[in-house]
């Protein structure tokens, strides 16, 4: 099997990142990138490089156990690889390869033995606690092997009680090492893009309490689980929802689930309910009737999330309001998987529960950033939007491309122009840029970048275009060049500068947010000006 070129670049970071680093690495991969390749093909290459490595893959769920099993035989039919799982009834503890669930593993590390690296996937469900299975787990491998590495994959790098996972107090993660982007997802086909309608009625969630971090069930169950606020619902899902093939409904409980149900097939849709409390064998026949079409909606609570693709899906209606940013990235993960056969085009939101209004579009979200205790602990970290590097929290500038990052903000109330769940789907708003200029930027110890800034209405818009970096930013480079000049891309910023007068000044610009920073989504030209 070919990787993509993404994939291929994600399996190159982590033997990159081990070359430079004694941290353990994650890989974010969104829904419908191909995670389970990228797992597979790296497993394989680490084998035939190191022969005698032992690698366990752990996970949460029996569904994510078979389907990392089988992508890794269908990559490499002859890989000497076992299953440990009790739902499976497999305890093949002694193989090199084993693929396994944290709950049968977390007291078995004597009989797995010696093990030089963990991949966890979905490691977004690592808590943060020693005490927990994962912590069992790491801390009686660590005991038979002190080195043991561990490789995170998730879409999602970050816990709504923790912050990011690649930093704060007893973060297990030292760095992202590989970010495959949304927007270049969807760009290429491979994921489905979303759109949003805002229904006539949102719930209101002012006054409910938080536990754990997120609002408390039972107040939700009150509040929400109500006929009048049920019917109101479910009419709108059903108007708005009428040349949609395959709903997901999330609801607040299983008796909210069952409700939204029967108003469904009392207004003619074929509805049933999927929840933790369904018995194994009544799921697999409802989620395969759903997948074959002979159901057209699914309500569900707290399951639907992770390890259940459904490429069909394009309707999801949210009745359940969530402050967990991961929750709310894996639930619209469900409506991305792309499904040519049934001639989906996008993926619908109606959001009912101000989730997107909450949280932002989900291809440009605000990470984050870790919790750490009063009196020390390691520092947090964040992202530089221009170049992915990771750095302190407190950085004011890219060390490696040189980005500025802005004075903090006062929090307030998001506007409704947050509420597009995509950015790469939103109504673009068209504005003028009256200057443009570009220069080197400098920075010690890395790459000099281009720094490009827009004056558009008023204010200045800065982009770094790093031509003489490697992998991701290198590449986005090479992109920015093509838009704005369109000849053959310079290697180095001596050589872009001495090229400036092909480069042309663009004539309007939609700016969006991306968390605290601004951005250009995308410009046009009205003639052949070129930056001062």
């Amino acid at each position: 099997m070919q990787l993509r070129d993404y994939q291929q670049e994600a399996v190159d970071s982590i033997y990159a990142w081990f070359d430079r680093s004694t941290g353990n690495p994650i890989v974010c991969a969104p829904t419908g990138a191909g995670k389970s390749l990228i797992l597979a093909d790296f497993i394989r290459s680490a084998c035939q490089r190191y022969p005698g490595t032992r690698i366990l893959v752990v996970t949460h769920v029996k569904e994510l156990i078979e389907q990392d099993y089988k992508a890794i035989i269908r990559l490499w039919p002859d890989a000497p690889i076992g299953l440990y799982s009790a739902g499976l009834n497999k305890r093949q503890s002694r193989r090199q390869v084993v693929v396994g669930g944290v709950q049968s593993l977390a007291k078995r590390t004597r009989e797995l033995g010696h093990v030089d690296l963990v991949i966890v996937d979905e490691a977004h469900l690592i808590p943060r606690k020693s005490d927990t299975l994962y912590g069992k787990l790491f801390d009686g491998l660590r005991d038979i092997n002190p080195a043991l590495k561990i490789i995170g994959l998730t879409a999602t790098p970050y816990r709504l009680d923790s912050g990011r996972l690649d930093g704060g107090d007893g973060a297990m993660f030292d760095g992202i090492c590989y970010d495959i982007p949304i927007p270049m997802l969807v760009e290429r086909g491979y994921l489905a893009p979303l759109i949003s309608k805002r229904p006539g009625m949102v719930l209101d969630t002012g006054g409910l309490r938080t536990r754990a971090g997120d609002f408390v069930e039972r107040e939700m169950e009150a509040r929400f689980n109500v006929d009048e606020v049920t019917d109101a619902a479910v009419s709108e899902i059903v108007t708005l929802g009428q040349d949609r093939k395959a709903w997901l409904v999330f609801c607040v409980s299983i008796d909210h689930a069952e409700n939204v149900a029967a108003a469904l097939r009392g207004r003619g849709i074929t509805a049933a309910t999927v929840t933790g409390k369904t018995p194994a064998p009544e799921r697999a026949r409802l989620l395969a009737a759903y997948k074959r079409g002979e159901i057209r909606a699914l309500t569900s609570v707290a399951v639907l999330t992770t390890g259940f693709d459904a490429p069909r899906t394009d309707l999801l209606a949210f009745l359940r309001p969530t402050q967990s940013l991961g929750l709310y990235v894996q639930m619209l993960g469900r409506a991305m998987r792309v499904s040519p056969d049934t001639g989906k085009a996008n993926g619908l939101v109606l959001d009912f529960a101000g989730n997107v209004a909450r949280h932002g579009p989900v291809d440009a979200l605000a990470v984050p950033e870790a919790k750490s205790s009063k009196g020390g602990g390691e520092a947090p970290t964040k992202t530089c939007p221009s170049c992915q590097s990771i750095m302190w929290i407190a950085a004011r500038e890219c060390l490696d491309c040189g980005h500025v990052f802005p004075e903090p903000e006062p929090k307030v109330e998001r506007t409704a122009s947050t509420e597009a769940v995509m950015n790469l789907t939103a109504e673009d708003d068209w504005r003028v840029i009256s200057d443009m200029d570009v220069a080197r930027h400098h920075k010690d110890g890395a790459p000099d970048s281009l720094r490009v800034e827009y004056l558009v209405d008023g204010n200045v818009v800065r982009e770094w275009v790093c031509f003489e970096h490697t992998g991701f930013p290198r590449r986005k480079a090479v992109e920015w060049w093509q838009v704005h000049a369109g000849t053959t891309p310079p290697d180095t910023v001596e050589e872009a500068l001495g090229r400036r007068d092909e480069i042309r000044r663009p004539s309007e610009a939609v700016v969006i947010r991306e968390g605290k920073y601004r951005r250009l989504k995308r410009v046009r030209f009205a003639s052949s000006e070129v930056a001062a």
